[in-house]
């Protein structure tokens, strides 16, 4: 099973890097490339603890749709969403928030399973675990520089 994992320094309160990762707003924003929009579930605002979200999106030229679930959060230290329904046969995505005394340190544990067997597993190894690795940084510097310019309490509504 592919994991990726990321480190992202912020120079911002821990509480609203939490806030900002859990934003279905900020999501938005950061995957305007994959034309990401809701389309079932919560459709703004943060997401909670059992709560699930319904995205459409453009990857590799085809419109798809998962559905990822809210399945455990403890504010503002760690929540994860799991895949309910989607192209990977699983997902897991932990987010996990710390203060080190200086700045907020977001660490992102990405584990899944591809559909196919060992045509999942040889996409993986091509381009699939790169492809979702630069998905999730391209996210984490969104999140980062709304945290750090002021943008993200302005959204928050803080």
């Amino acid at each position: 099973m592919p994991e990726i994992r990321l480190e992202t320094y912020i120079n911002a309160d821990i509480n609203l890097v939490f806030d900002l990762s859990r934003s279905i707003d900020l999501h938005q924003i950061s995957t305007a490339d994959t034309e990401e929009k809701v389309v079932g579930g919560r459709f703004f605002g943060l997401i909670l603890m059992g709560e699930q979200v319904t995205w459409q999106a453009r990857h590799f030229g085809l419109v798809q749709q998962l559905t990822s679930e809210i399945t455990a959060l403890s504010a503002p230290d760690f929540f994860v969403d799991e895949m309910r329904k989607g192209a990977f046969k699983s997902f897991k995505h932990e987010h996990i928030f710390k203060f080190n005394g200086q700045q907020t340190v977001m660490t992102d544990v990405f584990t899944y399973v591809s559909p196919c067997w060992i045509f999942g597993q040889m996409a993986d190894h091509l381009f699939l675990k790169a492809y979702m690795k630069r998905l999730l940084f391209k996210r984490n510097l969104v999140i980062k520089a709304y945290a750090e310019n002021g943008r993200g309490a302005e959204l928050l509504g803080q």
